[in-house]
């Protein structure tokens, strides 16, 4: 398996035939792998996780340079192949039922030290924003993200407000990271290449987030952009009567020309009340 002590084993596999279900594209294209680790950066010692190593064409540089790696693999398949390798760790799941919490505490040396989690992967497009709320969860134990996503998606994961793409997922990912779009993927990287652009996205938690009632952020974000089209009396001030809100918020506009921190402004406001009652 190794030729010698200080080089991993190269994975090998098969033909594997790309299931549908699992919305399989497997990343071909060495150039391409390479400018992704290369805008990862890891370091030996760090630990990080992939998620969806597919044919693990970013798996083998990742380990080449960290040593060891977690990967999250669905497939049976594949999870069994990627076994073979020594250097990898492999939890056969859906990403969606993985605890990053215990993960973290599994899988770090010491969290008093302030180590935390490295997430990469291609994720499945079916899924994909499924998989990015899933991790908000556990947002405190992950040093940064770096993901392979629909060009489409990233596109309104990095929107400004004021803009076509700005919506909830901009609104609800910008409240808790920066984000950058690093790298432009064409679908001839992939095999089979998929009918639509990809991308790279950096995710980097913010280092003093505004504390807020995650799920009141997500709902009232949710009514603002349900009609997005129209102002928002007719869908946020009708919802803001209905919670009793008697604080000021224009209402006069449309969902898209409103910022990230006037969102999240309003649901410390709504919640403020729940905790006087409380005390």
């Amino acid at each position: 398996m190794w030729s010698c002590a200080s080089r991993p084993s190269k994975l090998t596999f098969m033909k594997h035939i790309p299931r549908k279900r699992f919305g399989q594209h497997f990343l071909s294209d060495k150039g391409i792998v390479a400018a992704i680790v290369d805008a990862i950066d890891p370091k030996p010692g760090q630990t990080m996780v992939e998620i969806g190593p597919g044919l693990a064409a970013l798996t083998q540089p990742l380990v080449e340079r960290l040593g060891q790696l977690t990967v999250i693999e669905l497939d049976r398949d594949l999870a069994v192949r990627l076994r073979a390798h020594p250097q990898l760790k492999v939890i056969e799941s859906d990403v969606l039922k993985v605890d990053f919490a215990e993960l973290a505490r599994a899988s770090l040396p010491s969290q008093a030290d302030g180590a935390k989690l490295r997430v990469v992967g291609n994720l499945p497009y079916n899924i994909s924003t499924p998989i990015l709320f899933h991790l908000l969860d556990f947002v405190d134990v992950i040093e940064d993200q770096h993901f392979m996503l629909q060009k489409e998606v990233i596109d309104r994961m990095v929107a400004r407000p004021k803009t076509s793409d700005y919506g909830r997922l901009s609104v609800m990912l910008q409240w808790r990271y920066a984000m950058d779009n690093v790298l432009f993927v064409p679908p001839t990287s992939f095999d089979p290449p998929p009918r639509v652009d990809s991308a790279v996205v950096r995710m980097v938690p913010h280092a003093d987030p505004v504390a807020v009632d995650v799920k009141l952020l997500s709902e009232l974000v949710q009514v603002a952009f349900s009609q997005r089209r129209k102002l928002m009396r007719h869908t946020l001030g009708q919802w803001l009567t209905g919670k009793g809100f008697t604080g000021e918020f224009n209402t006069q506009r449309r969902a898209e020309e409103v910022p990230v921190a006037e969102y999240v402004a309003l649901a410390l406001a709504l919640a403020t009340p729940v905790r006087d009652a409380a005390t």
